[in-house]
């Protein structure tokens, strides 16, 4: 079952009071908040294997490029890829918009239809509407 206050007691900055009131945190389309988990990993990754992946042939470009390709594995078992190759990491939800705006219609033929709601916000608007002018799409 679901238990929002054991998940809440993974994440460090949850533990914060702000104004007398438990924190909450929604704005995780522009950044999200980190388990402890997750956070000594990136400690450990930038202490002892920080260097370009898929770059060097030296010892921690090497590391560096392993323990990437394990991330993306992982990532890709959780939402059931074929592939981890399949699998695109970006830094954030307006990056990943743009790319998909970008790339996606031109698998689609002139006339097709990009359908958003009205309540989209404008980072996720402007791409699809770029798109649709580009490719002629409606």
């Amino acid at each position: 079952m679901f238990n929002s206050e054991i998940i809440r007691m993974e994440f460090p900055i949850l533990k914060r009071d702000i104004k007398g009131k438990h924190l909450v945190y929604f704005d995780n389309a522009a950044t999200t908040q980190k388990p402890q988990c997750v956070i000594d990993a990136m400690s450990t990754f930038y202490a002892k294997n920080n260097a370009n992946i898929h770059r060097g042939i030296h010892t921690l470009g090497e590391e560096a490029t392993i323990l990437y390709e394990k991330a993306h594995q992982k990532a890709a078992e959780f939402i059931n890829a074929p592939s981890w190759r399949q699998v695109i990491f970006t830094k954030n939800t307006t990056e990943a918009v743009n790319l998909l705006a970008y790339t996606l219609p031109q698998l689609w033929k002139k006339g097709d239809e990009i359908i958003i709601t009205e309540q989209e916000h404008h980072s996720n608007y402007i791409p699809w509407h770029q798109s649709a002018k580009r490719h002629g799409l409606h």
